[in-house]
C-alpha cells in the first residue's frame, strides 16, 4: 500500500471513533471497535484492499456491524452491573488528554441526557438513528448494516425519533445551563440545603455509576429534598472534594477532584431553568480521558 493510501485509510480513523462511541456510549470500547476494524482491514490481502472501490465506507462499515453485536450482548452484560451504567462522559476538547485523532466532535448528539435516550433503544435503532440522522448515511446503506431493508430501517428511525421527542424539554442556553452548574456548585460548597432545593426539579432524579469499583448508590435517588439532603451530607464527609466547572460531554458540569486524584464527573440535564437530572460517574474505568485542571 503506497504512502497516500495509507494515510487515506489512517484519517478515518476520527469519524470511526464519532460513529462508534455514539453507538456505545463508551470511549474504551469505541476504541476497541476502531482497533478490530483496521485489524480486519490490515488482515486482507493488498488486492483484496485494492478492490475496495471506497475503503472509508468499508471500515465504517464494518465498525458499525462490530457495535451492533456489542450493542446486542451490552443488555446481558450491563444485568450483572453493578448499579446503574451511565455512558462515559467526555471532557472538553481543549482539556482532553486523548489524541486529537481520537477526540470526540462535541455536538448535540452527545450530551448526556441524548445519550441516556440511545440506551433506551434496540441495537437496530441505535444504529439506524445515529447512522441515518446524525452522520446522515443514506438507508440504503444503513440497511446492508444492520441487515434490513431500507423500508424498515425508516420505520426503526422513525421509533427512534419518537424516543427522542418523548425526552425533549424546552431548550435551555448553554449560558442558563452554566449559572445554574455554577448556583448548583456554591450551593452545594456552602451546604445551603434550601438553595439546592430551589435549584432541583421537585421530581429531580440523580443516577450515580461506580461500577462496583468505588462506592456509589446502587438505585437511583428520587426528589429534590432527598438529593439535596444527600448531597450535603456528602460535603460534610468529604470536606477535601475540590470541586470545579468543566465541559463534560459538551455542556456545562462539574468535577469532583481529591488529592490531585479525578474522583468523579457530573453532567446535567436542565428543564426550565431547574435541574431535572444528575448524572454522577464515580466508575475510575469511565474517567480515563480526564485530566486535573
Amino acid at each position: 500500500m503506497s504512502d497516500q493510501s495509507l494515510s487515506a485509510i489512517m484519517s478515518e480513523r476520527r469519524q470511526l471513533i464519532n460513529v462508534a462511541y455514539r453507538l456505545l456510549g463508551s470511549l474504551v470500547d469505541a476504541e476497541d471497535v476502531v482497533q478490530d476494524t483496521y485489524a480486519r482491514w490490515y488482515a486482507m490481502s493488498p488486492e483484496e484492499q485494492q478492490e475496495i472501490r471506497s475503503p472509508g465506507a468499508w471500515l465504517t462499515t464494518v465498525a458499525s456491524r462490530i457495535c451492533l453485536d456489542l450493542l446486542g450482548s451490552a443488555r446481558a452484560r450491563r444485568e450483572k452491573y453493578v448499579g446503574e451504567w451511565i455512558p462515559e462522559p467526555l471532557p472538553g476538547s481543549e482539556e482532553s488528554t486523548v489524541d486529537p485523532a481520537d477526540r470526540i466532535t462535541l455536538d448535540e448528539s452527545v450530551n448526556m441526557a441524548f445519550l441516556v435516550v440511545l440506551e433506551s433503544m434496540t441495537p437496530a435503532e441505535r444504529v439506524t438513528f445515529v447512522l441515518h440522522d446524525v452522520f446522515r448515511y443514506p438507508f440504503k446503506e444503513v440497511a446492508e448494516i444492520v441487515g434490513r431493508t431500507p423500508a424498515a430501517c425508516r420505520q426503526l428511525a422513525t421509533s427512534a425519533r419518537r424516543r427522542i421527542r418523548a425526552a425533549e424539554a424546552p431548550v435551555v442556553t448553554t449560558a442558563q445551563k452554566a449559572d445554574i452548574v455554577r448556583d448548583f456548585k456554591r450551593a452545594w460548597e456552602a451546604k445551603d440545603i434550601n438553595a439546592l432545593i430551589g435549584l432541583l426539579d421537585p421530581d429531580a432524579v440523580s443516577i450515580a455509576d461506580g461500577g462496583g469499583i468505588v462506592p456509589a448508590f446502587i438505585d437511583p435517588i428520587e426528589g429534590a429534598e432527598r438529593i439535596a439532603t444527600l448531597l450535603v451530607d456528602l460535603a460534610g464527609r468529604a470536606p477535601d472534594l475540590h470541586f470545579s466547572e468543566r465541559t463534560v460531554n459538551g455542556q456545562p458540569g462539574l468535577v469532583a477532584e481529591r488529592a490531585g486524584e479525578i474522583a468523579a464527573v457530573y453532567a446535567f440535564d436542565v428543564v426550565d431553568n431547574r435541574i431535572k437530572h444528575l448524572w454522577i460517574v464515580r466508575n475510575p474505568e469511565k474517567l480515563g480521558p480526564w485530566k486535573t485542571a
